[in-house]
Order: structure tokens, then C-alpha cells, then sequence
């Protein structure tokens, strides 16, 4: 697959924090006012835009064809089209795992679904991109309870629209996620009209 591999903490210091690609920790801080600058100091507003959408897909773990197709789907529906677009990536299977607190980061979720440890609604699930919607039971099978307990220290705290039960461990998704309540720091109205223009 066309993922990207390479160094996660070069991407951390040019794109700044973001949460699902990995729980460690830079020791040198983000280079939030330096980045991405050109020799007379100022960006512009492609090169803007352009960090917002890298931003997204460096987290969401998702390649441009990936996304591309997240945006078409976005453009169809109601509603304004950036907050559409996070709404569909915040209910990607491996997304509402790691929301969930049962996997460290988002190529962790990843893995646990592509090895069938994940259980949707009773029946086995072995896509990371699988579309969650309100009302599905996901479970974890036998084999990685005891994994699951101890990643789940990693939150603390649950997104109000899913739904933990750590003795069972269960996750309810409740609702679609309000736009306000994701935890990414982008501005989705800069990544709508990266792909508008």
C-alpha cells in the first residue's frame, strides 16, 4: 500500500500536533511560526491550504485517492462541505477505536481491525475504513481483551457521542459527531477550498 512510512516526528514538527499518528512525544517543540516559510517570511494561501489538507490526511492515515473519494461524498451531501468531510472520517471504524481509548494511535486501530479482533454489531469486521453509524455495538474479541484494558488508559476522556464499557469491552456509538467535538485542531473551510480550486 501507499501509506506513508517514513519519520512520524518530521511530520509532527512541520504539520504540528497531531494525536492519531503516534502517543509519543517530540522532544524538540513544533516549529508552529517557522514553518513552511519562503525566504521573504510569508506563506501563501495555497501553501495554507495546503498544510490543512496534509494535516488531515497525516492523521487520518489516508492516501490522496482516499480522500479525494471522501470529498465527493462530501460534496453530495447537505451541510457544509469541510464539516461533512470530518464527520465521514471521524466515523471510520479504526477512528472510533482509537476515540474509544481501545488502540494507542490510528495505525494501531488499523491493525487491530485488519487482524479480525474487531467485532461490529457481532459480525467480524476486518475493514479499517468501514462507515460506523449510530447504533453499532463494536466489540473486541476474546483474544485482545486484556490489550484492549491496557489501551485504554491512553484517554481519559470519551467523546460524548460513543459510548464505553470497559468490564465488556464494548463501545456504543450513540450519534454523529458535532464538528465541535473533534479533537484535531483544522480548519475544514481551508480544506474545502484547497479542493474547490
Amino acid at each position: 500500500m501507499s501509506r506513508y512510512r517514513g519519520p512520524r516526528f518530521k511530520k509532527i514538527r512541520r504539520l504540528g500536533a497531531l494525536p492519531g499518528l503516534t502517543n509519543k512525544r517530540p522532544r524538540s517543540k513544533p516549529r508552529n511560526d517557522l514553518k513552511n516559510q519562503t525566504c521573504s517570511g510569508k506563506r501563501s494561501q495555497y501553501c495554507i491550504r495546503l498544510e490543512e489538507k496534509q494535516k488531515l490526511r497525516f492523521h487520518y492515515g489516508l492516501t490522496e485517492r482516499q480522500l479525494l473519494r471522501y470529498v465527493h461524498i462530501a460534496r453530495k451531501a447537505k451541510g457544509p462541505m469541510g464539516q461533512v468531510l470530518l464527520q465521514l472520517l471521524e466515523m471510520r471504524l479504526d477512528n472510533i477505536l482509537f476515540r474509544l481509548g481501545m488502540a494507542p494511535t490510528l495505525p494501531g486501530a488499523r491493525q487491530l481491525v485488519n487482524h479480525r479482533h474487531i467485532l461490529v454489531n457481532g459480525w467480524i469486521v476486518d475493514i479499517p475504513s468501514y462507515r460506523c453509524v449510530p447504533g453499532d455495538l463494536i466489540a473486541i474479541t476474546d483474544k485482545q481483551k486484556s490489550k484492549a484494558l491496557l489501551n485504554s488508559t491512553y484517554h481519559e476522556k470519551v467523546p460524548n457521542h460513543l459510548t464505553i464499557d470497559l468490564f465488556q469491552y464494548k463501545g456504543l456509538v450513540n450519534k454523529i459527531i458535532d464538528s465541535k467535538c473533534i479533537g484535531l485542531k483544522i480548519n475544514a473551510f481551508l480544506v474545502a477550498e484547497y479542493y474547490s480550486s
